[in-house]
């Protein structure tokens, strides 16, 4: 950053740790243990599809790749925004190999140029009561929020989404500004 930048109040937005996703295997043993969390298998990666050949390769080898493994097939889905979310399935005892999924989705777009197109990663959770709350990981930002939509509403339960930032508070590197802690409506993770 240069004194121009620094004089202007502008910053650089922080590089994504993509290997900050798999801290999420360490959380889901904090909340279970703190508040009955649970994962459900379910996660997905949500971007802003590119025109063009290079990235219609680049998403139809993704789903190629993680079709091969011999496990559950790879979902995609678009929401009314314009953006699309690839939903990666796994047994909820597995979310170590969720989490790799979610990670070389992540990777192979960011390798291939897409980074910019990346929104966020999502990995489902549900709770004793049959809530369901997402950790999402920001991309740009480098930090994780927890989403806790209420059934039925297009409303947050944000006593449920604070607790779950109070009990990963150290396992995951959460975004402190709450007005970046997006609404995800629809998300295929949480579905």
């Amino acid at each position: 950053m240069g004194l121009f930048d620094s004089l202007l109040g502008r910053s650089r937005p922080a590089k994504a740790d993509l290997d900050a996703l798999f801290g999420i295997t360490q959380a889901a043993f904090t909340l279970e243990a703190a508040i009955g969390l649970r994962p459900t298998g379910v996660g997905a990666v949500c971007y802003r599809a590119n025109e063009g050949a290079a990235f219609a390769t680049a998403e139809a080898d993704l789903q190629q790749l993680l079709d091969a493994d011999g496990g559950p097939a790879v979902e995609t889905s678009h929401d009314s925004y314009g953006f699309t979310s690839l939903v990666c399935r796994q047994p909820a005892d597995a979310l170590s190999d969720l989490v790799t999924e979610l990670h070389a989705v992540n990777q192979t777009l960011e390798n291939n140029g897409f980074g910019p197109s990346l929104l966020c990663s999502v990995v489902g959770f549900v709770a004793p009561d049959g809530r369901q709350v997402g950790v999402v990981y920001l991309y740009k930002r480098g930090t994780f929020y927890p989403f806790a939509p209420v059934p039925g509403a297009e409303r947050r339960d944000n006593a449920m989404e604070l607790q779950v930032r109070g009990a990963v508070g150290t396992d995951l590197r959460i975004e402190p500004e709450l007005h970046r802690w997006l609404a995800l409506w629809g998300t295929p993770a949480l579905a």
